[in-house]
């Protein structure tokens, strides 16, 4: 299994807590240091079942600031998620061709 994970993020931490309490080893990647490439993200958003724009981080300064009211397509959507990961939704869990976002937690209880 695989996290996206941001070690700043309550939520994050939690997720990767629950992971390591179900026996799981999982491979932590820091988003924000290691940027998913473009294919890395829409492999992402592919076993999610999810569009860009689902995934973005609609309360942070730089979306309400800079982006929000605007439309984008998809590929501009994940072009400016790569330019900026803090916008990526956290965390991030993936298993095989599977993968669902760690909010709450529990979430990923459906991966195990």
């Amino acid at each position: 299994m695989k996290i996206y994970h941001n070690p700043r993020c309550t939520k994050s931490r939690e997720t990767l807590q629950l992971m390591k309490d179900n026996g799981i080893d999982p491979e932590v990647v820091e988003y924000l240091k290691e940027v998913p490439t473009t294919a890395e993200l829409k492999e992402i958003l592919m076993k999610l079942n999810l569009k860009a724009e689902d995934i973005v981080r609609k309360g942070e300064a730089i979306y309400k600031e800079q982006l929000k009211g605007k439309k984008f397509g998809e590929e501009e959507w994940i072009q400016i998620m790569i330019e900026n990961p803090k916008l990526i939704e956290r965390p991030i869990v993936i298993r095989g061709n599977k993968a669902v976002i760690g909010r709450p937690p529990s979430n990923i209880e459906v991966l195990f």
